[in-house]
């Protein structure tokens, strides 16, 4: 297993989404979330966008108002993690056109569905755009 968590956070602070993919308590999981926000979002552009974090690499990247942030084990491809963050903004894009803070807010299931159709157990195991998001669409024209 290579990647533990992702977290959509906004400038605020505010986590948006959080999908983990190692079993943590509620309470590990704040505190987690709580550190690792504001140690990237009081880096600034200047810096790199890896930090180490206890036991992970945390690989974060900012688009518009939301920080996306990716903790993985510290021996994982740093700049794959990058792509695969990018594939999941134009992902997002694809499907909402131009995704927002809101897009994520308000359809928070459709977000969730997509990572998990890249990301089984931590492993990136889709990365085609139009197979990520044909059961959307599928579920879309059944409703």
């Amino acid at each position: 297993m290579t990647i533990r968590f992702v977290l959509f956070v906004n400038k605020q602070g505010q986590t948006r989404l959080a999908q983990y993919y190692e079993h943590l308590s509620l309470d590990e999981r704040r505190a987690l979330e709580g550190e690792i926000v504001r140690k990237c979002l009081a880096r600034t552009d200047q810096q790199c966008s890896f930090v180490e974090h206890r036991n992970y690499k945390v690989v974060y990247r900012r688009y518009a108002s939301l920080f996306f942030l990716v903790g993985v084990d510290n021996d994982e491809n740093e700049l794959a993690i990058l792509e695969f963050i990018h594939l999941l903004v134009e992902t997002m894009d694809r499907h909402f056109g131009n995704v927002c803070e809101l897009d994520i807010m308000f359809h928070l299931e459709k977000v969730h569905f997509m990572l998990e159709e890249m990301v089984m157990n931590g492993c990136i195991v889709e990365t085609s755009k139009q197979n990520i998001l044909a059961p959307i669409q599928l579920m879309e024209k059944a409703s």
